[in-house]
């Protein structure tokens, strides 16, 4: 152990003793209760303790199944699925920012411990089902020699990949298993630092335009202003010239988007800031304006201000937005995506929300896949588990959902970038008898 953990071992106990418990808050939903600001020396913080699935599998509802459709991945972050059925996962590990304060060392050390030991596999990985029955026994690495891969879109012909420092295109065709050639260059995304390195990416419904989340280089401006140009912010690109400006700005770390179907609205969900206490802020879902700002760094949760921002800006905290809903504190929400009727009558109209899970908390949150309903058009109501038993009740981690993806035939794919698992949430009694037929490429 080199000598800055040394130190983080000696000292960590002693910096947590002084921090809040947990009261309970109503912290999720369109009106969430905000708590006083707690400060301290430090967050309370809980370590992830790994172990394997074994035999035991995650939580799904009645009249739902749940399988492993690819295991020993390198880190899968996100997937989609392709026309033909097909599933890309992009695997991959980025960041590297430099540690710059003893919560830095001591933050890192506390996060290492609930991540996989694997290394970024930095590729693309098909997974093939050729008869349609839910086993996918064909893998073919579709492209590798990528730098952390992570957000990804299809339009037409062409297959959008966001690393952390580059949004790429590769020619895509039915049925391809393997890239034809390497990727060719859209637009440079900004790395420097990259405290915050997904790059989260969706096409808009004519494939006109793309748009990449791009979080911010530090918890609360701790690095300085200048290290915040061009991040806490969703960038429109234009997916032909690849010219770009800011879509919206003010969002700490939009970590998945979407567009709500049969619609030209954009969705997020976005990681909020920490070290004000268990239960502030909330991590939240809510649709993007063109041109809206949304707090960050100055106010959260619309108006509240953040009295650690110098200097302050009145004028900013009075146009800032107030997200739509209120996903709860820390629960990361890595993953979203919306839902279709083939997933079944009581989960068809809302998104599906991967919550990675909590590090900066005594009382773990997150470690589950919700659905947040919805009712004409907005959230509405309790978010409900849908995937759960990634942390078991034995206080042992198993898995950690990343992305999320709804496979119109009437299913959800959840990857888990513990285990490094691909996994297949559906309905026992399929919805619709749709079957695609994988067409081989000459």
């Amino acid at each position: 152990m080199n000598r800055a953990l040394l130190l983080t071992a000696a000292i960590l106990p002693a910096l947590l003793a002084g921090c809040g418990g947990n009261p309970p808050a109503q912290d999720y939903g369109e009106q969430p209760t905000l708590p006083d600001r707690e400060r301290g020396l430090l967050p309370s913080m809980d370590i992830a303790n790994p172990v394997q699935w074994g035999d035991q599998r995650p939580t799904v509802p009645e009249g739902y199944s749940i399988t492993p459709i690819a295991t020993g991945l390198k880190i899968p972050r996100q997937t989609i699925v392709l026309p033909n059925g097909d599933i890309l996962v992009a695997e991959g590990k980025g960041g590297n920012a430099p540690k710059l304060t003893p919560k830095d060392f001591i933050a890192g050390y506390i996060k290492s411990k609930g991540v996989s030991s694997v290394e970024g596999g930095d590729r693309l990985t098909l997974l093939r089902d050729a008869d349609g029955d839910g086993n996918y026994e064909g893998r073919t690495v579709f492209a590798d020699g990528l730098n952390a891969p992570y957000g990804l879109a299809l339009v037409g012909s062409d297959l959008y990949v966001a690393n952390q420092d580059s949004l790429v295109r590769f020619d895509y065709a039915p049925g391809q298993t393997r890239a034809s050639g390497p990727p060719e260059l859209v637009t440079q995304l900004p790395s420097v630092i990259n405290h915050h390195w997904t790059k989260a990416l969706t096409a808009s419904p004519d494939g006109r335009y793309l748009y990449v989340g791009i979080g911010s280089n530090s918890n609360i401006t701790e690095r300085g202003m200048i290290a915040e140009v061009d991040r806490a912010v969703v960038w429109e690109v234009d997916a032909e010239t690849g010219a770009h400006r800011p879509y919206a700005t003010g969002l700490r770390n939009p970590t998945a988007l979407a567009f709500r179907p049969g619609t030209n609205e954009l969705w997020a969900v976005v990681n909020e800031r920490d070290e004000l206490g268990p239960n502030l802020v909330p991590d939240y879902l809510t649709s993007v304006r063109e041109g809206g700002f949304y707090g960050w760094p100055y106010s959260y949760w619309g108006s509240n201000v953040d009295p650690r921002v110098r200097p302050q800006d009145p004028q900013k905290v009075a146009a800032a937005i107030r997200p739509d809903y209120a996903l709860g504190s820390h629960v990361a929400a890595l993953g979203v995506d919306f839902s279709s009727p083939a997933m079944g009558s009581s989960f068809a109209e809302g998104v599906f929300v991967g919550e990675h899970g909590s590090w900066n908390r005594s009382e773990p949150v997150g470690y589950k896949v919700v659905f947040v309903p919805f009712r004409g058009g907005r959230p509405a109501g309790v978010p409900i588990d849908f995937v759960t038993g990634f942390m078991g009740e034995d206080g042992k981690t198993r898995g950690r959902p990343v992305g999320v993806t709804v496979d119109p035939r009437g299913a959800l794919i959840v990857a888990d970038d513990l285990s490094n698992t691909i996994w297949r949430v559906a309905p026992s009694r399929p919805t619709t008898s749709a079957r695609l037929v994988v067409q081989p490429v000459e």
